[in-house]
């Protein structure tokens, strides 16, 4: 399954220290994770613990933090080969990774100098794990509908409400919550703020977990927030800017991240394919010398090399500090269309031995779901994307997500090794 150096389709993106790095993740994933893969996948319930240290091990939680705070501010090409890298042997793994960056964003961001100084140097270390929680159990990801709220009584803000579907639920240590701090009517863009939790507050409870249809190993579940008490110095961002937090953290972090989650688990299922039909036994020869297989084949290598492709354009352009929010919502949801429709071909080619968990595409395929929703379905970025063809004039004059924070979170490109 291993692809041992870039493609050379990639040679315009990747540095040495990229190519480096490359190297770097697969010989981790291949000594460290593959061995745990069958672990994970034996106990869904069990949230895995074990491989954010490994990961913490390395630094990579601290892939884009200044090198100032001990990070390896290396850049969004880099986070999506860290996270391209590990999904092609674990999406749970890879999981892990971006939910934790994700938040990351926000800090980065939005938070003062006093947060950066508290936060970000055991953010690079991995001692302190973040997640995000937006999203609530009967709103999805309806930001304008949501109803955990936080009231200021005079000393602190309080803070109550459910949030569902939280990367790292379990295991991260910090978790920036965006409520509701507005009175009814005030527009969604004004109605919100985001603070940054700790998990072990009075009043912050994580419900116990239940095993998903894929990604084992990996949480993403609820925590309930009662009364909790959080300091104006935990307010990250002004008090009515949450919505922004959330925003920006998702469209130049989540986006990119769960393409490079798709584009792993995309990589593994034309590789498993390949290799299945090619040592399944059909008349006198191979299931691939048959041309209807070697069409089948092609389509999924052709859709592998578009998405790959994208993924990497999008992210190398976000480096440079250059417009792309529709290269980031294209990339988003046509990679994992791409990756969805070449895991239902992969299913198809293996036939009933799909459905059977002793072989891989059957988890690979499971894990495949888990990508659409978050950061976006392929509705909605693509209702963006026409948004954005349809107001052009508009466009032109206002500044894009992109290049909104280009000065404070990407670094220029470098040729020195970075985090290997």
């Amino acid at each position: 399954m291993s692809m041992p150096t870039p493609p050379h389709s990639l040679d315009r993106f990747l540095s040495p220290a990229h190519r480096a790095l490359w190297e770097a993740v697969d010989d981790f994933a291949t000594q460290e994770i593959q061995p745990r893969v069958e672990r994970m996948e034996g106990a869904p319930h069990r949230v895995d613990r074990k491989i954010a240290r490994l990961l913490a091990d390395r630094r990579w939680f601290g892939v884009t933090v200044p090198e100032a705070f001990g990070g390896m501010e290396a850049g969004h090409v880099a986070k999506t080969i860290l996270i391209h890298r590990l999904a092609r042997v674990s999406g749970a793994v890879a999981a892990i990774l971006q939910a934790s960056l994700i938040p990351v964003a926000g800090l980065l961001y939005y938070g003062t100098d006093e947060q950066h100084t508290a936060l970000l140097g055991s953010v690079a270390d991995g001692s302190v794990l973040m997640s995000i929680a937006v999203t609530e159990p009967d709103q999805g990801g309806h930001i304008g509908g949501m109803t955990t709220a936080a009231e200021w009584d005079g000393r602190s803000w309080v803070l109550t409400g459910v949030k569902a579907h939280v990367g790292n639920s379990h295991i991260a240590d910090l978790h920036v919550v965006v409520a509701r701090t507005a009175s009814a009517g005030t527009r969604t863009s004004r109605a919100l703020t985001a603070f940054l939790v700790r998990g072990d507050q009075r009043g912050v409870d994580r419900v116990p977990y239940s095993g998903k249809l894929g990604l084992h190993g990996f949480s993403y579940g609820q925590i309930s927030f009662d009364r909790v008490r959080v300091s104006p110095n935990d307010v990250l961002g002004d008090v009515g800017q949450g919505f922004e937090v959330a925003q920006s953290s998702s469209i130049l972090y989540g986006r990119p991240n769960l393409t490079a989650v798709s584009l792993g688990l995309h990589e593994t299922a034309v590789a498993l394919t390949a290799r299945y039909v090619s040592e399944r036994p059909r008349y006198k020869g191979k299931l691939a010398d048959l041309s209807v297989i070697q069409d089948r084949l092609g389509g999924m290598s052709a859709r592998l090399l578009m998405a790959r492709i994208l993924a990497y354009h999008a992210v190398d352009m976000l480096d440079r500090g250059l417009p792309c929010d529709d290269e980031l919502l294209a990339a988003k949801g046509l990679g994992h269309d791409l990756a969805s429709e070449t895991g239902d071909d992969a299913m198809r080619l293996h036939a009933a031995n799909g459905l059977d968990e002793d072989f891989a595409i059957e988890r690979i395929w499971r894990d495949m779901q888990t990508t659409y929703a978050p950061a976006g379905t392929g509705e909605v970025q693509r209702r963006r994307l026409a948004e954005n063809l349809l107001q052009q004039e508009e466009a032109s004059t206002r500044t894009p997500w992109s290049v909104l924070h280009a000065g404070r979170s990407q670094p220029p490109i470098v040729d020195q090794p970075v985090g290997v």
